[in-house]
C-alpha cells in the first residue's frame, strides 16, 4: 500500500567547524533557532563532551594545566566521539530529530592532523572506527584568520588547552579545515568575520539548501 501525501522529513546531520574565535556557539545557537521556526526538533550536541563520560574528557583534555603528547589527545577526543555518536547522535538520528554537533571527526583532521602532525590515515581510519562511518550531511566551516581569532577568544573569561597553542599551530589548524573543504563534498564555508546576521543567514541558506537535497532520498525510499 502506498502511502498519501509527501513523506515525513529526514532528520539531517550538520556539524559546525572553525578556528578558535570563528564564533560557533553563536551560530549555532542562532541555527537551533532557526530549525525550530521551521517546525524542526534539533538535538544541539559538542565535542568532547555531550555525554556524561564526554564530559569527563573535555575536562582533562582541555585543562590548561595537563600536559597530553598529540597521540594521547587524539584518543581521548576518539573516546569521547565514540560515546557520543552510540549514546547520543546515532539514537537521535534514528528516532528522527535533526542534530547539530560543535566539531566533528574533521576537528581531528584539522587539530590533531595537520595541527599536531599526528598520520592523517591513522586519524581517518579511527575518525571511520568510532563513528560506525556516521558522516554529517552539512559541515559548516566558519572560516577566520587565526590571529583575529585567537584575539576574539582572548575576550573569553576562561581559556584552554588549544587556545594556549601558539600562532603557527592555529594557521596549520585552519589550513587543515580549507584542505578538507576542498577535497570534500557537503561542505559550505563562510567568513565567519562578517556581521553575525550575514554568516547566520548563509548557514541557513546552506542548510535549507542541504534539506531540500535530501527529497529525492526520502522519496526513493533511502
Amino acid at each position: 500500500m502506498t502511502p498519501s501525501g509527501p513523506p515525513a522529513a529526514r532528520s539531517v546531520f550538520i556539524v559546525v567547524e572553525g578556528p578558535e574565535g570563528a564564533g560557533k556557539s553563536t551560530q549555532i545557537g542562532r541555527l537551533e533557532q532557526r530549525l525550530r521556526a521551521a517546525g524542526r526538533d534539533p538535538l544541539v550536541t559538542r565535542e568532547p563532551g555531550g555525554t556524561s563520560a564526554g564530559d569527563a574528557i573535555r575536562g582533562v583534555v582541555l585543562d590548561p594545566a595537563q600536559e597530553i603528547s598529540p597521540l594521547a589527545e587524539f584518543l581521548l577526543y576518539s573516546a569521547s566521539r565514540a560515546q557520543l555518536v552510540e549514546e547520543v547522535i546515532a539514537p537521535a538520528l534514528t528516532n528522527g530529530r535533526d542534530v547539530v554537533c560543535d566539531r566533528y571527526t574533521s576537528a581531528s583532521v584539522a587539530y590533531q592532523g595537520h595541527g599536531r602532525g599526528l598520520d592523517l590515515d591513522l586519524i581517518e581510519d579511527l575518525n571511520r572506527r568510532v563513528t560506525h562511518g556516521l558522516t554529517p550531511d552539512l559541515t559548516v566551516l566558519l572560516d577566520i584568520d587565526p590571529a583575529a581569532g585567537l584575539s576574539r577568544a582572548a575576550l573569553r573569561s576562561s581559556h584552554d588547552r588549544l587556545e594556549a597553542a601558539g600562532l603557527d599551530f592555529h594557521q596549520r589548524v585552519r589550513e587543515g579545515f580549507l584542505a578538507q573543504a576542498r577535497s570534500r563534498t557537503g561542505w559550505l564555508v563562510i567568513d565567519a568575520a562578517a556581521p553575525v546576521d550575514q554568516v547566520a543567514a548563509e548557514i541557513w541558506r546552506g542548510v535549507e539548501k542541504t534539506i531540500e537535497g535530501l527529497a529525492p532520498r526520502i522519496a526513493s525510499g533511502a
